[in-house]
């Protein structure tokens, strides 16, 4: 059987009315085509302006390793000049990433080259996007974001390939105990049924990224992102109205999150072996009781 993808619905553009009854309401992932074509940024963001615009600054950067046991999460690998960093993803493979960055830092115009889709939807985090950077072949490991905003992701540069799963696939999937991401241990594009069997008929969205588009996550919505090319992305965020959403949201900021980066630096191997194996024991469990129905 395998992992079961469906391709994303992609609209060229979309009103208020459809986008809230198809695709908010609903919470349902999909691509808007031209949505970014009317911002400056959609001819301005070659990676020389962004190279220019940020400056000489040093960046942490992220690979595709095994998060170190005893680290907190989102911990970086390594750092560099961001000039020097650009230059590398443009010149050839790297699984180096930038993740969440800031840019508005170091550019402030940056705020005039982008523009937050208030028409269809409120909510939006307006002087906080997120800027995220990655070498041809890099990975983002399977996960769902930990503050379940909804996120309006549109890619520059290049391409992405995206996978998204809804969140009732959350224990099929291998979701870690005290996390918003999966056991690390099988790779999502080719995985090993025999010793991962509850992903076996796990049901899911594929999409392809070009330059330009822009994705629209729910909240919720677990993703695993591939560069195709050296590339970036800019997430704009937005609340959802819901009070339960936002109570979970503040609740995996701070007390999952502090228990997690507890238990981690006073309990390191011992504590993410127990965590590995209960994601396992978890995933094997939700197959064996064929869930979710």
């Amino acid at each position: 059987m395998g992992i079961i993808l469906k391709p994303i619905d992609i609209v060229d553009d979309i009103s208020r009315e459809d986008f809230l009854e198809k695709y908010l309401k609903p919470r349902k992932p999909v691509v808007i085509k031209n949505m970014a074509r009317n911002w400056p940024a959609y001819q301005k963001w070659t990676m020389d302006y962004i190279k220019e615009v940020v400056g000489d600054v040093t960046v942490p950067l992220y690979d595709s390793a095994k998060a170190d046991p005893a680290a907190p999460i989102n911990a970086p690998t390594t750092e560099m000049k961001f000039a020097d960093y650009i230059d590398l993803i443009q010149r050839e493979p790297t699984d180096l990433r930038i993740f969440f960055f800031d840019p508005i830092k170091h550019a402030p115009d940056i705020l005039n080259d982008y523009i937050s889709p208030k028409e269809l939807m409120g909510g939006f985090l307006d002087k906080y996007p997120s800027m995220f950077f990655g070498g041809k072949s890099s990975v983002t490991f399977l996960h769902y974001d930990i503050d379940l905003a909804h996120i309006f992701h549109t890619h520059f540069n290049g391409r992405k390939h995206v996978l998204l799963f809804e969140q009732k696939w959350k224990e099929r999937l291998y979701c870690l105990p005290y996390a918003t991401y999966a056991l690390e241990d099988y790779d999502i594009e080719n995985p090993d049924f025999t010793k991962f069997p509850a992903l076996d008929g796990v049901q899911g969205i594929e999409c392809f990224l070009e330059h330009g588009d822009t994705l629209f996550m729910p909240t919720g919505w677990w993703h695993w992102m591939k560069y195709l090319d050296g590339s970036f992305s800019l997430s704009l965020r937005a609340w959802d109205k819901s009070w339960g959403v936002k109570a979970n949201s503040l609740w995996n900021l701070t007390v999952q999150r502090g228990f997690d980066n507890f238990m981690k630096k006073n309990f390191k191997a011992n504590y993410m072996n127990w965590k590995e194996k209960k994601a396992i024991e978890r995933g094997n469990y939700a197959l064996k009781r064929g869930l979710p129905r």
